[in-house]
């Protein structure tokens, strides 16, 4: 598809109640307001399409920048690249699509690590957000690595910014069902650590209290493993 007709089309598909509702959660500049089912359809037309991704990312058109993540060649995605993007960044809901691909490309833990020391909220956002997902799947976090990011987390949490809190409380998750001895380690650090605290604006998001979160995804963990036995 070229540029400019799915940019018509992404236009064409934003409402007026969709844009309110990116408002609220930090939204500003230019955007549709195109749904997310949208998207959908239109990812299964497209499937990938890498320089279009880098196109649409070009725009600076939030909804455009939101269909690039889903477009975009995972393979092709470098570090230099994400260094560019990043630059970008000021609202959590790009951040997360953005921290969705990243993880499925081959971005190293010494260039998450540089993203999640940075003293920008927005990039430190970012970072944290990648590493959430990566400590999962990533062989490089191994337990020795998310074991020292526990303690990180528990050192400087309450001292972050403010969507960085969210974002390490989401790490610190992470971790916490990774494997039972990760799982006590980081129920310990929630423990003391206790409610974190995080401005969601005017929205009804709100931070899960990350002992809760842990001990339920264990559960359902193990209920998943017995039914497949």
């Amino acid at each position: 598809m070229e540029y400019n007709d799915l940019m018509k089309q992404l236009e064409a598909a934003g409402t007026e109640q969709t844009r309110k509702t990116l408002r609220r959660h930090g939204v500003e500049g230019d955007l549709f307001g195109v749904s997310y089912s949208t998207f959908g359809v239109l990812k299964k037309k497209i499937k990938t399409d890498h320089d279009l991704a880098l196109k649409l990312w070009a725009s600076r058109n939030h909804d455009a920048r939101i269909f690039a993540t889903m477009i975009a060649d995972p393979a092709k995605l470098n570090a230099d690249l994400f260094d560019n993007w990043v630059k970008d960044l000021r609202n959590y809901v790009i951040i997360d699509a953005l921290a969705t691909v990243a993880n499925q490309s081959n971005i190293s833990l010494s260039r998450t690590e540089k993203w999640m020391k940075s003293k920008d909220e927005w990039v430190g956002n970012f970072g944290w957000s990648l590493f959430a997902r990566a400590a999962r799947t990533n062989p490089e976090f191994t337990e020795a690595v998310l074991e020292k990011y526990i303690e990180i987390i528990e050192r400087d949490i309450h001292k972050a910014q403010n969507r960085v809190r969210h974002a390490m409380n989401s790490a610190l998750i992470s971790i916490g069902v990774k494997n039972d001895k990760l799982q006590k380690k980081a129920l310990a650090a929630a423990a003391r650590i206790g409610k974190v605290e995080v401005d969601h604006g005017d929205t009804d998001c709100k931070t899960p209290d990350a002992a809760q979160y842990i001990l339920k995804t264990a559960k359902q963990n193990k209920a998943k493993a017995a039914k497949a036995k």
